[in-house]
């Protein structure tokens, strides 16, 4: 098995745009809604204009060499190619750091705070917080390989990703995500304990609800926050988890249901006061989607759902190193603290923040990388 580590730049070619822009020129519209909102899903009239600059205005190719100024690379773990971020602080006694991203989002997540992270000193820092930082894509996700086999569910990620900690030398680091990200960086907290020394999460998929007598405050969040995703926001987690080769067929092939798919949840899982442009620019919003379009891996992504929910079920495990929890405000069901320690054993760092949402990183970049270097200073 070659434990090769090859450069890698996003180079997309110039018929794929072409393609892209004759699909988004040729959409076939349904009609527009009948509601005043968003209460039936992403307006048309919006996503008509989202496509329209997706077409003609958005620049790719500028795009494009912003994405490539950080380092990348490719290496094979398990079988499969995996696409990395590899961003060296220029302080020598700086904490390695993995952070992984979820769905609908990608490593354009934290293209924000990779910068603040690596080099604090340039971003009003202390050297002391520095961080290696190393972003990869979730196998089928990105410039990632697409699993042919079953099995790639969340631990098996995890054990790939300590892999690929000791491939690339860092024998003691830390470990970031959320959505997706926070299961992988959990069950990686709990398998490689002897080389992680903690994790950073901002959800917790494996906490499950404890109540006891009157709900506090933020159970009753967290409580209200999981009712309304079960009635109202988890249509798409039913769908890729019990049939994701169905639904990829027509986002692989047109680029408006693509687009209206994964922005629906920029809507729905941002701090956005009703709308996703408020928090992100249209650039940054077509950037993730594009990471989606060019690769084709709307179906490939949509099976960690089925590897997660579907037949086998994924484990819960208990993490025993240091954990910190940023909770953000607008999160699809907030942390609850009482509900987490029974799996996180050794809970140090709990904040509590002012605004942000399911996408911390690429809404609040200062505030993440304040909470990120908060929690990690205390292992140094």
């Amino acid at each position: 098995m070659t434990k090769a580590i090859t450069p890698f730049r996003i180079s997309v070619g110039d018929d794929v745009l072409a393609d892209l822009k004759s699909r988004l020129r040729n959409t076939r519209w349904p009609e527009a809604e009948p509601v005043g909102d968003w209460s039936q899903g992403v307006p048309l009239k919006w996503i008509e204009e989202v496509c329209r600059y997706w077409a003609d205005g958005y620049d790719w190719r500028a795009r494009e060499a912003l994405l490539n100024c950080f380092s990348q690379f490719t290496t094979r773990i398990d079988e499969l190619d995996i696409h990395f971020l590899h961003v060296r602080s220029p302080h020598p006694e700086a904490l390695p750091l993995i952070i992984t991203h979820g769905w609908p989002g990608s490593v354009v997540e934290f293209h924000k705070v990779i910068e603040p992270l690596t080099n604090p000193t340039a971003h009003g820092g202390n050297a002391a917080d520095a961080f290696h930082v190393i972003c990869p894509s979730l196998p089928g996700f990105g410039f990632s390989a697409k699993p042919r086999t079953t099995g790639w569910g969340v631990d098996r990620i995890a054990a790939a990703w300590a892999a690929l900690m000791a491939r690339l030398g860092y024998t003691r680091y830390g470990a970031q995500g959320g959505d997706w990200g926070s299961a992988v960086t959990t069950s990686l907290g709990a398998q490689d304990a002897a080389h992680c020394a903690g994790i950073h999460i901002t959800l917790a998929m494996g906490a499950r609800p404890a109540v006891s007598g009157e709900p506090t405050p933020e159970e009753a969040r967290a409580l209200k926050g999981i009712k309304y995703y079960a009635d109202w926001d988890s249509g798409y987690s039913k769908q890729q988890s019990t049939r994701p080769q169905t639904v990829g067929y027509g986002l692989t092939d047109s680029p408006a249901g693509q687009a209206a798919w994964i922005l629906e949840k920029f809507w729905a899982w941002t701090d956005c006061n009703g709308h996703p442009e408020n928090i992100l620019t249209r650039d940054e919003l077509l950037d993730n989607v594009m990471l989606y379009w060019v690769t084709a891996t709307a179906t490939s992504s949509a099976r960690l759902y089925w590897e997660s929910f579907g037949p086998e079920r994924r484990k819960l495990h208990t993490v025993t190193i240091p954990t910190g929890v940023a909770v953000f405000p607008k999160e699809i069901v907030a942390p609850v603290r009482r509900w987490m320690e029974g799996s996180y054993t050794d809970i140090r760092h709990w904040s509590e923040m002012t605004k942000g949402g399911h996408f911390a990183a690429f809404e609040q970049p200062e505030l993440f990388v304040g909470d990120v270097r908060a929690f990690f200073r205390s292992l140094r």
